[in-house]
Order: structure tokens, then sequence, then C-alpha cells
């Protein structure tokens, strides 16, 4: 049989392998240790100027943008879809879906830019990001030196997404659907953008690590996104009016079992709202995740007690509340307080925003379909002033040596300092939502006009506004 390879060959390869091997180094010697050192050299400053991206933080922040869109679809489609009568449903439920399109196309034209741009104390330059010029991969070390810039500019519009859509529970079932789009476009541009830069955006107003004036401590959102939404709300109910036969006419959710698998979206959701806001997967994102878990669990028990004890039996849809109450209140304290503090936070929110959706809204009589004031309105206000007196150092230690008064260090730990400093930005929030939401109504109800016909209102949104039904027999 005739080989492949003679063995002359096959025994002379071991001296040719040497020969190469020995080879080697002589070749090498060639390059000059000046080359080397020049190339060596150049590899550091290359290494140096470009920002070092954490893999396990832009996992976890992109995680955490997708855990809050999952927050408003399904989670708020489904928590406010159930609530509402049979005949509404459809029309509840694009209300949320509509801004998952429609702030993402203003997000990337200019809303990026309002909130997180260089500009002034109010506004960034709209301009400056004009469809995310700039917007790449590399970190942007003012707002997460560890993670691309576009995944935390995805985080945030994940943020601009539900804020409005927390408005529409008040104006469920009356609103024109033309009026609605018009109405949110002007409001997410007019109110929402600016307050993200004003207490978000470097050189905001209330930015305590940033550059700003007086130091509003907000982790992922009381003034920007729930005082913000929860008042504008209330505006519409009392500007839309109440819905025809309330309160005189029983108006039950149609589902209640929709609700609650919404809550339970909205919960787990609300870890990615709020830890994820420490931008990192450090040890203040686990501090955050913590103290969002313990206040809702304490927020749903503190509400199914008071409504126990005040009419006898404790709902299921009453504790659901509670638990969305307890989320809202600790959000813009969850990166700041501990978790014994985080559980007091609670037992306030469930308390106090029961009150509100029963006995204060029944005293003024306004119609706030899903109690969007009573629940993010009011509990996102108790957390903000809560916080100024809890705030701890130890949680966050960048609050006790960032902000700067001049040039001497102040701390924001808690105190009536900080209390003073949180009031502020409450008040601030509250009139700014409050007036802006007025007139913004004003102007949209004078173009299109924003209530529905008695006629389309008997009828439903699915049909007047969209043309389907939600249940077809």
């Amino acid at each position: 049989m005739k080989t492949l390879y003679p063995p002359k060959i096959i025994l002379s390869l071991p001296f040719v392998l040497l020969m190469l091997l020995f080879a080697a180094p002589t070749r090498g010697a060639e390059i000059s240790a000046s080359s080397l050192e020049s190339r060596v050299s150049q590899l550091e400053q290359k290494v140096c100027v470009m920002p070092a991206v954490n893999n396990g933080d832009n996992a976890w922040l992109l995680t955490s943008a997708a855990l809050v869109l999952m927050m408003t679809a399904p989670g708020l489609i489904l928590f406010y879809g159930g609530l509402v009568r049979t005949k509404n449903v459809l029309g509840t439920m694009m209300h949320s879906m509509v801004l998952m399109g429609l702030v993402s196309v203003l997000w990337v034209l200019f809303g990026y830019s309002m909130a997180f741009g260089e500009g002034n104390m109010f506004f960034g330059d709209p301009r400056s990001h004009f469809l995310l010029k700039g917007v790449g991969l590399t970190p942007n070390s003012d707002y997460g030196s560890t993670v691309p810039e576009q995944s935390f500019m995805l985080f945030q519009m994940m943020f601009a997404i539900i804020t409005p859509a927390l408005i529409s529970g008040a104006i469920a079932e009356r609103m024109r659907f033309r009026a609605y789009l018009v109405f949110t476009t002007l409001w997410v541009t007019l109110i929402y953008f600016p307050l993200a830069h004003m207490v978000w955006g470097k050189g905001g107003l209330f930015n305590w690590a940033l550059g700003g004036r007086i130091p509003v401590l907000d982790f992922a959102g009381g003034t920007v996104v729930h005082i913000s939404s929860g008042v504008s709300a209330l505006v519409c109910a009392l500007m839309l009016g109440r819905r025809i036969g309330y309160p005189r006419e029983p108006m039950p959710p149609h589902n209640v079992v929709l609700s609650l698998i919404g809550t339970g979206l909205l919960w787990v959701g609300w870890f990615g709202f709020n830890a994820g806001s420490a931008i990192n997967a450090g040890g203040l994102a686990t501090s955050a995740f913590a103290a969002t878990h313990f206040s809702a669990s304490a927020a749903a028990l503190s509400w199914t007690f008071c409504e126990w004890r005040h009419k006898g039996k404790p709902s299921v849809l009453g504790a659901a509340s509670g638990m969305v109450a307890g989320l809202a209140t600790i959000t813009p304290a969850s990166g700041f307080v501990s978790i014994p503090s985080a559980l007091l936070i609670g037992l306030a929110a469930g308390a106090v925003c029961y009150f509100c959706v029963t006995k204060l809204k029944s005293r003024f009589g306004y119609d706030d379909s899903l109690d969007v004031f009573g629940v993010h309105g009011v509990g996102s206000t108790i957390g903000m002033l809560m916080l100024g007196f809890l705030a701890s150092v130890a949680v966050n230690p960048a609050i006790g040596n960032t902000f700067k008064a001049g040039e001497q260090v102040v701390s924001l730990g808690g105190g009536m300092a900080q209390f003073l400093n949180q009031a502020k930005g409450v008040v601030f929030t509250v009139a700014f939502a409050a007036v802006g939401t007025f007139v913004l109504l004003k102007l949209v109800n004078a173009l299109f006009g924003l209530r529905v016909t008695e006629e389309e209102e008997n009828l439903g949104l699915d049909l007047s506004q969209h043309g389907e039904s939600a249940y077809n027999d």
C-alpha cells in the first residue's frame, strides 16, 4: 500500500520545527526597543481615552429599562383597563399604548435634548441631541460613567412614556382621543421634559449632584413623574367634569382580575424603575430594590386595615391600591433611606392615600376616575416630605459630600434644612404642573374640544372613538 507522506519527510519535521523555533527570537530582535515602547505608549493612550463600559452595569440598566416599559405595557394597561366599564376598556388601554409610540418619537426629536442636554436651569437646548446626535455607545460621565449614554437615554425614555400615561386614569371614559393626543404632546414637551431637566439634568434648578441651586432629593421621580402627573390629573378631572351619572350611578370595575394582574406587573417593574435609577449594579441598586419592596408591602397592609376598619371588609382592589400607593410614595426616597424608614413611609402612604381616595374625593366631589391624584400625587408628596427627615448618609454617602453652597460642602442628610428643600421642590412642581396643565387644556379645548358628546359617552369610547369593542358576544 502506498503511504501519503514519505518516511523521510516525516522524520525531518522535528528538525524543521526546531529551526523555526530558534529563528523566531532572531526575527523579533529586529524590532527595536524604541519601536516597542512607542507602540505600548500608543495603546496606553487609547485605553485612557476610551471610557470603560461595565458590562454588568449596562446589563442591569437595559434590564431596568425593559422593566419600566413593562410597567406601561402590559402593567398599566391591564391595571387601568380592568378598572373601567366594559364599553371603555379599549379606549382606556389605548391611552397608554399610543404613548409608547408618540413619546418615543418626541424623545428622539427633542425630548432627550430638553431633559438632559446642555442648557439653562430650566431646560436643555432642544437642538443639542436632535435625532439623538452624539448619543452613542460612549458613557456620559455626568449621567453614568460605566454605561453607554444610549443605554441611559433608553432608560430615561421609559419614564417619559409612563408619566403621561398615569394622567389618563383621571380622564378615563370621557375625553376625545384627538384632544388627548394633542394635550399629551404639549404636556410632555412643556411640563415633563423641563421638570426632568430641573431635577436630573446637568445644571438643573433642583439637581443636587450636578450644579443645581436648590438641592432637592428625588431618586426616581417623585416630583418629575408622580406629583406632576397626579396634580395634572386632578386639574384634568376638574376641567373635564364628572362622568354622566357620577356619583349617583354605580360604576364598578368591569374586571378586577385584570387589574390585579396589572398590579403585579407594576410591582415587579417598579424594581427597574427605582433600583435601575442607581445607573449601576452596585450596592445602591440593592438598597433601592429593598426599600421599594418593603414600602409596597407596608402600604398594602396599611390600606387594607384602614379599609377593614372603615368599611367592615377588606377588598382585594383596596390591597392592590395600597401596593401602588406604597410604590409611588417610596419612589423619590428609594435611594436615600434605610429599610426601617421605607416601612414607615409605606405605612404612612397606605393610610393617607386611603383617606384621600375615600374622604377627600367625596368631600370635594371631583371625578378622578382611577384615583391618580389620591394615589400618585398625594403619595409621592408624602414620600418627598418624609425623605427630608429620613435621608441617610449611611445609605447614600454622596448626599453627605457632593452639594456645595459656595465653597462649603453641605450635607443633605435628614433634618429641617433638607425638609425645607424638599418642600420647595414639591411646591414648585405642584404650581408648575397645575398652571401648565390648566393653560394647555384651555388651549386644546378651544382648538378641538376636550370632551366627547353625551351620545358618544353613553355609547362608550371603544365604539365612538375607535370603532371596535373589547368583548364581542
